[in-house]
């Protein structure tokens, strides 16, 4: 073998002894120091995670010569560090409403309420009824000059439109009215008496003085607005004016009931 092949042979047994345990003159460096065993890794890079740090030995963190000690970075779990919380934020605005949803089942029906209150009743113009029949038990004998007429017996009243402590009709629903009144004479004294529409008199009643008494009676229709009053008046001239009458029969009635009724202008 000749010189160039024993150095060239010589040579390649020397060279994995430089490169694995040779001294160099490179300066020292953490990446060096951090650097494990089987292969390189970044100072930034994690641990492994299946060999713990507090487990791991000199020996088998770090290759190289005793006296290069690794580092040993404390392990830090950040999912399990919570801070404060936060302040609620600001409301957001409200979205846009969903489509209207099929209407549900009919639900249970519910208990019965009490019985309420008597309502406040209608307006008089819309009653399109009216009528009143009315007696009188008493005779009566003329005190004053004109007298009103009272009744103290009711035979109908419809709506109270007949007041009977004041003896007159209220007209409450306009219309054309039919009224009826007839009385009992008394022996030898006059008959005087007027069917009145508020001040007027509209028809008269009247009987002579004589030896019998009779039946008498006056009726007539009239078209009447709304409050008009209708009424019976007793007469006082030179004579008594007197209508007969006792507590057992009755012999005086007045009565009035509407036709047709009409719109008040």
């Amino acid at each position: 073998m000749g010189p160039a092949a024993m150095l060239w042979l010589f040579s390649l047994l020397l060279l994995p002894a430089i490169l694995c345990g040779a001294p160099s003159n490179e300066p020292f460096t953490e990446d060096r120091l951090m650097t494990p065993q089987g292969g390189c890794r970044r100072c930034c890079d994690p641990m492994d995670a299946s060999t713990p740090p507090a487990t791991q030995s000199t020996s088998q963190a770090h290759v190289g010569p005793p006296y290069l000690v690794p580092e040993v970075r404390p392990y830090i779990n950040i999912t399990i560090l919570k801070g404060d919380k936060g302040d609620p934020g600001e409301r957001g605005t409200p979205g846009k409403s969903g489509k209207e949803g099929p209407p549900g089942p009919r639900g249970r029906a519910g208990e019965n309420g009490s019985k309420g209150q008597i309502g406040d009743p209608g307006e008089p113009c819309k009653r399109q009824y009216a009528a009143f029949s009315v007696g009188r038990k008493k005779a009566l004998h003329s005190s004053e000059y004109y007298q009103v007429l009272v009744f103290d017996t009711v035979f109908v009243n419809l709506y109270d439109h007949f007041s009977m402590f004041k003896g007159k009709f209220y007209c409450f629903v306009p219309g054309i009215y039919f009224f009826s009144l007839t009385i009992h004479t008394w022996n030898f004294k006059e008959t005087y008496m007027h069917i009145m529409r508020n001040e007027e008199g509209m028809v008269i009643l009247y009987a002579q003085p004589s030896d019998r008494s009779i039946m008498q009676s006056q009726s007539l229709m009239l078209d009447l607005k709304e409050n008009d009053e209708v009424w019976v008046r007793l007469f006082k001239q030179e004579r008594e004016n007197a209508i007969y009458s006792d507590d057992v029969d009755t012999y005086i009635t007045f009565s009035g009931y509407l036709i047709k009724p009409g719109l008040d202008p």
